[in-house]
């Protein structure tokens, strides 16, 4: 009997807060049917859901908060499948823009979608909420010295050709590296600099890709390492949704499977998964194994259980 109860403690447990193990819940469920004595050791034996009140073991909210967040993990990443993108792209900018989530997923989905995936994503927020997605930008993000750069990616139409104006890229970059510069290391100084918007908003990817790459040429590092060393996290990331999205999306998956992982890197794993395994996962899993040294599909195997892990390892593209 130690051995059943230990085993449903890991089910409810979640083991790290990634999913639950539901065949294990239901097994007992069909074992344990007319022995209330199992039930009742498995209460005494959980202290983390139950303590002991009175005559009976009573369940402690908390935990049932946590217990009702890890047996929606699934259902979640079910329904998120099933949208439409542009729909989804439009509720992920709302929940962004309206419950405290963080910006991080704003810029992704202005910067990693095609022009014509976030001008659907644009249209659907219309149709949704019955305001524009700028307008909402523009409002809900006032106070944020980023304001100007979100307004400026969520409205961009940008070219998707392969032409690049050289002159112009390599201009673009001393332009980026006196601004770096000028900002001295002053977090959020260098996000308002109406050039860095610009550039960052409007320029086609090809001819970022050519801006990034005479930065490192002209001032001997990367940009995004510029940025980081600014703490300038919203720049940072909307460089690398733009430049290195593999890359991007892998340290979003990796920071999810942490122990320890907060609220919403918990949800972005949920949110990558889903959004990209159409689009870039064979690249993002790549990228995963060449900055973390281990495979994702193996990182995912050991941290989430149940259904949510067996969905996770479809979508990441598991052989």
């Amino acid at each position: 009997m130690a051995d059943e109860v230990q085993e449903l403690t890991r089910a409810f447990s979640g083991m790290g807060g990634l999913g639950v193990d539901e065949p294990a819940m239901v097994s007992a469920l069909a074992r344990w049917r007319k022995q209330p004595e199992k039930r009742s050791g498995f209460r005494r034996g959980f202290p983390g859901l139950f303590r002991s009140h009175g005559e009976m073991d009573r369940c402690e909210e908390a935990y049932l908060l946590h217990l009702a967040a890890e047996f929606a993990r699934f259902k979640n990443l079910v329904v998120l499948w099933a949208m439409h993108p542009w729909e989804r792209d439009a509720r992920l900018a709302h929940h962004v823009l309206h419950q405290a989530h963080p910006a991080a997923i704003v810029v992704e989905v202005a910067c990693t979608r095609s022009a014509d995936e976030l001008l659907g994503a644009r249209r659907a927020y219309q149709q949704l909420f019955h305001h524009s997605l700028e307008e909402d930008v523009a409002y809900r993000a006032r106070d944020k010295p980023y304001c100007s750069l979100l307004v400026g990616l969520v409205s961009a139409y940008r070219y998707e050709g392969p032409r690049v104006n050289e002159e112009a890229a390599r201009a673009e970059a001393k332009a980026l590296g006196a601004a770096v510069k000028a900002a001295g290391g002053v977090a959020g100084k260098l996000v308002e600099d109406g050039e860095v918007v610009r550039i960052l908003s409007t320029r086609s990817k090809a001819h970022l890709a050519e801006t990034f790459r005479y930065y490192k040429e002209i001032h001997g590092r990367r940009i995004e390492e510029d940025l980081a060393a600014g703490k300038e996290e919203t720049l940072h990331e909307t460089v690398l949704c733009l430049a290195a999205p593999a890359k991007y999306f892998s340290q979003v998956m990796e920071a999810g499977l942490r122990d320890g992982a907060d609220h919403h890197a918990k949800e972005a794993l949920t949110r990558v998964a889903v959004t990209r395994s159409d689009a870039d996962m064979d690249d993002i899993r790549a990228a995963y194994q060449e900055q973390f040294g281990a495979k994702l599909e193996d990182a995912i195997a050991a941290k989430a259980h149940g259904h949510y892990r067996d969905a996770l390892l479809s979508l990441v593209g598991a052989k």
